[in-house]
């Protein structure tokens, strides 16, 4: 199979790219060399090389700059995957598009999860520019799979848990609040990539819940992470209130991964699992990094 992955240097990407050059043929270009913004671009090289599929792993994911970089949000989360699915359609290509948990306002219970057919009510303006993109491959492309996911980490680029083992390394005794009220589902990039492979042959269409299985507070999974790590650490937890931030994030984003366990499709494991076997395979390139 010929797949496309735009975005192909990030977190979700690298690993995507890592596992498919195994068994597919692969086109992946970074930001840099594609800026699937602009639809000249994209035409070229999609009407040029015609993929049978396109995993768009492209997004401008800063959530807080999202606020006051709006044009640049737009362009990358919503007019890009417009962008792709219209010339992925000119060719009666296959589109595979990744979303995110925060299209929703988080205004459930905590024990309670998300699921595809449940309303979107985004808070920031990163969640309305995903689920604006969303809504443009919908509407642009007859061939389609979203996945919307959840708080990566990985080994590429910088994130949420390596932020948390750099802090530690720094300084073990300096106290590091750590938000307590938010509720989401940790997710390894190398998982999702496994679980894209998954539904690669498959037919399904439409959204797509795709997280690790379980969740926990920022708090809790940042714990469990420094606790596998072996590492000293001094977190604190606190409230949103306490950590204000220029977005506003869903105080539960907890997706259930309905879809693809009827269809006997989900390769997700709970968030614990994956979070051993991350530190298993890559601690000591962790606290070097963080070093």
């Amino acid at each position: 199979m010929k797949i496309l992955i735009t975005g192909g240097h990030g977190q979700l990407g690298s690993d995507t790219c890592t596992l498919l050059a195994k068994t597919h043929e692969l086109l992946s270009p970074g930001s840099k060399e594609l800026d699937i913004s602009n639809s000249t671009a994209v035409n070229s090289i999609i009407l040029t090389q015609k993929p049978d599929v396109l995993i768009n792993c492209a997004a401008f994911t800063a959530v807080d700059k999202c606020e006051t970089e709006k044009k640049q949000a737009f362009e990358v989360n919503t007019k890009g995957p417009e962008n792709l699915a219209i010339a992925m359609e000119k060719i009666a290509g296959r589109v595979i598009h990744i979303s995110t948990d925060y299209v929703f306002d988080g205004h459930k219970a905590a024990t309670e999860k998300y699921i595809e057919t449940d309303p979107t009510a985004p808070l920031s303006e990163y969640g309305k520019t995903k689920l604006a993109g969303e809504e443009a491959v919908a509407t642009h492309s007859s061939n389609f799979l979203i996945l919307r996911t959840a708080w990566f980490y990985g080994m590429k680029g910088n994130n949420f848990l390596k932020t948390m083992l750099r802090l530690a390394i720094a300084n073990p005794t300096r106290e590091t609040k750590v938000v307590n009220d938010q509720y989401g589902s940790l997710t390894w990039t190398a998982t999702m990539a496994r679980q894209i492979e998954r539904v690669l042959p498959d037919t399904m269409q439409g959204i797509v819940h795709s997280t690790a299985e379980g969740s926990s507070t920022w708090y809790e999974g940042a714990c469990y992470f420094l606790d596998a790590m072996g590492v000293p650490y001094n977190l604190s937890p606190c409230t949103t209130a306490e950590y204000p931030t220029l977005a506003h994030r869903p105080p539960n984003s907890i997706l259930e991964n309905s879809r693809l366990k009827q269809e006997g499709l989900s390769v997700l494991r709970p968030w614990q699992e994956d979070i051993d076997h991350f530190v298993k395979l890559y601690r000591r390139e962790l606290i070097k990094e963080a070093s």
